[in-house]
């Protein structure tokens, strides 16, 4: 049984290394997916963004700069790279469902990359948004090291970038499953490649709390979606 000293030098170790906001940050996503779990997975629950919340909270609270922070909590940074690799695996055992559903994968990325790229610009153009804001948002449903890479290539903003990546991850994350309900869709590769090309990475996570099947065509949507849009960019300065 830990003895308070034995809770008090832990805290006097943690305090005095980059540790701290890495423990910090594991806590806050268990406390997030635990209230998650007493949620029933709704999506309105989503974990990550309760533990995002609870970090910027503590970060305000304590005065702490982001940098400061993330000298702690990079480690969890760098754990993206290998999470994205491990996405193969969910992909190779549904490899015979991908197979088969390969042409119609292919035309739902063109028209879902279209989609996210050009209602987002013209929704914001018609209330008259200035073109920096338009760049902007033309990455949205990327990830946020594409979409800022993107947006400052284009003139954009990659700071607002990065925040309407993670607001439309958030939004995608929480309507995706009563959307699809709503609409009737039942079939769970539908589902996934839908909630991967319109909310990246949050998007994803939340589908493979769905169906590991949800899941694996929510990364490759993730994937493709952001090359895709990456080619599509290669035009809009001519447009910008």
């Amino acid at each position: 049984m830990t003895e308070p000293n034995d809770l008090y030098r832990i805290w006097v170790y943690l305090s005095e290394t980059p540790l701290l906001w890495l423990t910090v940050t594991l806590v806050a996503y268990v406390a997030g997916d635990t209230v998650s779990a007493l949620a029933r997975r709704h999506p309105a629950a989503n974990p990550v963004v309760m533990a995002a919340a609870l970090l910027v909270v503590l970060l305000t609270l304590t005065g702490t700069d982001y940098r400061d922070y993330f000298e702690g909590a990079q480690f969890v940074h760098f754990l993206l790279g290998p999470a994205t690799v491990a996405l193969a695996v969910p992909l190779w055992r549904n490899r015979a469902a991908v197979r088969r559903n390969l042409l119609p994968m292919c035309a739902a990325l063109v028209v879902g990359s279209l989609t996210a790229i050009a209602s987002a610009v013209t929704i914001a153009w018609a209330l008259g948004a200035p073109a920096p804001v338009l760049a902007s948002l033309a990455s949205k449903s990327t990830t946020a090291p594409i979409a800022m890479a993107l947006t400052e290539s284009i003139g954009g903003i990659p700071s607002l970038a990065a925040v309407l990546v993670v607001m439309t991850g958030i939004l995608g994350a929480i309507i995706v499953t009563p959307l699809m309900n709503a609409l009737k869709i039942t079939d769970f590769a539908a589902r996934g490649f839908a909630a991967g090309v319109a909310s990246h990475g949050m998007g994803t996570a939340r589908a493979f709390q769905v169906s590991e099947e949800a899941g694996t065509f929510a990364g490759i949507a993730m994937g493709l979606n952001g090359a895709l849009t990456a080619l599509i960019f290669l035009g809009l300065p001519l447009l910008f």
